[in-house]
């Protein structure tokens, strides 16, 4: 009989295991480089680069000094770059030391975690969440737990967060505006939240961090204002990635940043150093961190995409479809017409239309679109929305 490799392998791939077996084992998998598909499953592109990221990586190419390609740490221009950039977004200044440069968001997550917690230690994270936080949590022989949002709001369950609380608990992820339900968290919520980690953390005598996931922060519909976790409670760390508003999830740079409320700064400074070193050099290369002053000025179309947010909500709506407006990320999140949402994601791949099962993302009876398809494969999908709809009202799933 075929052993795990280890223990912790083994519950990785347990964490995981949904993701993998529709990416792996489903409809779309088989089928996904077909022509005339209408993908909604990833946050990939489907239309050619943004120039001004093109151009922006062609005029850092050619080298400056013998250096320009050698090792590159948390780079003093990179630094300066996002304190200057989020204290004209936010009107907060951080301080350049306190930013370190990740591979994207997913390293800047696994960073922070492996700095702050000791194996058995607890990290909260909301679910429905993004697919790899429980297993990057496992990942450092942490402890994850799960606490599902409210049931009628899908925003933080306050009550449920504050039993989830024990003498372990080390720290929270929090993602707003939230993966996959749009959902941007609002001051009142973060204000209690903030109170609920700061009395455990004094009960607890050890600190509670928050991570605040600002993947989507950047990614704001209807001219609403984003709040940041970071400006409620000090002990939090904010996480960012470039490749949403870039869209170049292939291309990673984000980071980590301290805000100025963060007590004992200096320990958190050489700890992530040296744990980036560990981790596997994980800065972002070289050609990236060059390029940074001028990628800060590029970002996907937002009125755009809230365009084909509008188009998708219109039309799903119209053919029976329960669906919220999000007001950021770049994703919907419809009500299955089926229990069974991996049935109905079968059903929807018969009209070449492949979108992301709720059960991948921890939430059963939904499926998840992405809005980063071009206006052509909307168009070519919305009679096999309809189509399946129709068919599901009076058929049960196979």
């Amino acid at each position: 009989m075929s052993q795990p490799i280890s223990q912790r392998t083994n519950r990785i791939q347990q964490a995981i295991a949904p993701f993998f077996e529709f990416f792996t084992a489903s409809t779309f998998a088989r089928r996904e480089s077909e022509p005339n598909i209408n993908n909604f499953v990833f946050g990939n592109p489907h239309e050619m680069p943004l120039t001004g990221f093109v151009n922006a990586l062609q005029q850092q190419l050619t080298p400056q000094n013998k250096d320009w390609f050698a090792y590159k740490m948390n780079e003093a221009s990179s630094q300066e770059v996002v304190s200057a950039s989020l204290k004209a977004r936010r009107g907060v200044t951080f301080n350049s030391r306190d930013i370190f440069m990740t591979n994207g968001g997913f390293a800047a997550i696994s960073l922070s975690i492996s700095v702050l917690t000791d194996p058995g230690d607890e990290v909260i994270f909301i679910s429905p969440p993004w697919f790899f936080y429980e297993g990057i949590i496992v990942n450092h022989g942490a402890v994850p737990v799960r606490v599902k949002v409210h049931p009628k709001t899908l925003g933080l369950d306050l009550e449920a967060i504050a039993a989830a609380i024990t003498p372990r608990t080390r720290a929270i992820i929090i993602n707003s505006p939230n993966n996959p339900t749009g959902l941007i968290y609002q001051p009142d919520d973060l204000k209690a939240l903030a109170e609920i980690l700061t009395k455990a953390s004094e009960r607890n005598g050890r600190t509670i961090y928050l991570l605040s996931d600002e993947a989507y922060s950047r990614i704001i519909f209807d001219g609403q204002p984003y709040y940041s976790p970071t400006d409620y409670y000090p002990n939090s760390l904010l996480l960012y990635t470039y490749g949403k508003t870039l869209l170049t999830p292939g291309q990673r740079i984000g980071y980590i940043s301290l805000p100025p409320t963060m007590p004992d700064r200096e320990p958190l400074r050489v700890a992530f150093m040296s744990s980036q070193v560990i981790a596997g050099w994980s800065f972002p290369n070289a050609l990236l961190q060059h390029s940074l002053a001028d990628l800060e000025k590029v970002s996907i179309d937002i009125p755009h995409l809230q365009q084909k947010r509008d188009r998708l909500v219109s039309a799903l709506q119209h053919s029976g479809y329960e669906v919220h407006v999000p007001q950021g990320t770049f994703y919907l999140l419809p009500k299955s017409p089926w229990h069974d949402d991996w049935a109905f994601t079968e059903l929807l791949a018969e009209h070449n239309i492949f979108v992301l099962p709720g059960k991948v993302v921890e939430l059963p009876g939904y499926f998840r679109i992405s809005l980063t398809a071009n206006n052509e494969m909307i168009e070519s999908a919305i009679p096999g929305f309809a189509a399946a709809m129709a068919h599901a009202r009076t058929s049960l799933p196979v």
